[in-house]
Parts: C-alpha cells; structure tokens; sequence
C-alpha cells in the first residue's frame, strides 16, 4: 500500500497553477451589486471550474485586497426560443467576494 500512497500525492502535486487573470472573467455590474460593494461585496463572473480558494487567492492578486469570504452560485443556463427553433442560454458561475474591513475595489475606474 506505500508505493500507491505514494503514486497518488505525485499526481496531485502535478496539477498546475492556472492564471489569475484566467480564472475571473469580468465584474458583474447591475444595481444590485453596486448596491452590494457599499457593504464590503464585490460581484464577478469566474470560470466554471474554479472553486472558493482560487478565486479568492485570484482576486487578491489583481485587486491587492484582503477576502474575507468567497461565495460560488452556479447559474444554469436558460431554455430560450426563437420562433420554431429551441436553444439554451449559456451557463455561467458567479463569485460573490466579500472584503475584510477597510478594503476597497475599484472596478469602474472614473
């Protein structure tokens, strides 16, 4: 059993690092989520394979701010129809990140 013990960490040190910039595709901007940021809470649209980690250790590093916490919603995609044809919305993953105290993100540079 040592040398299996042994063959499953090399696979999981194996895994490489994805990019940052890769990982969070773009800020959710509605009034909702403007509404949010006055309370600490940045909304963003991340990859869908990206778990809370990764997108907190993401965010850190393009923004330099301190996460608190990470919340994931997977949205699913909706069924839509135009005229006889059927077709389908893409899905998508949404990171709601909250800040430590004190700490500030300016997504919409003015």
């Amino acid at each position: 059993m040592g040398i299996l013990n042994k063959l499953k960490k090399e696979k999981k040190a194996e895994v490489p690092q994805r990019k940052p910039a890769l990982l969070v595709k773009q800020p959710w901007i509605t009034e909702r989520a403007s509404d949010l940021s006055g309370l600490g809470k940045y909304i963003f649209i991340v990859d869908k394979k990206t778990n809370k980690s990764e997108a907190k250790k993401a965010i850190e590093s393009i923004y330099g701010a301190k996460v608190k916490a990470v919340n994931i919603i997977n949205i699913k995609g909706k069924a839509k129809r135009l005229g006889r044809s059927l077709g389908r919305t893409s899905a998508y993953k949404k990171a709601i990140v909250t800040l430590k105290e004190g700490q500030k993100i300016d997504i919409i540079p003015t």
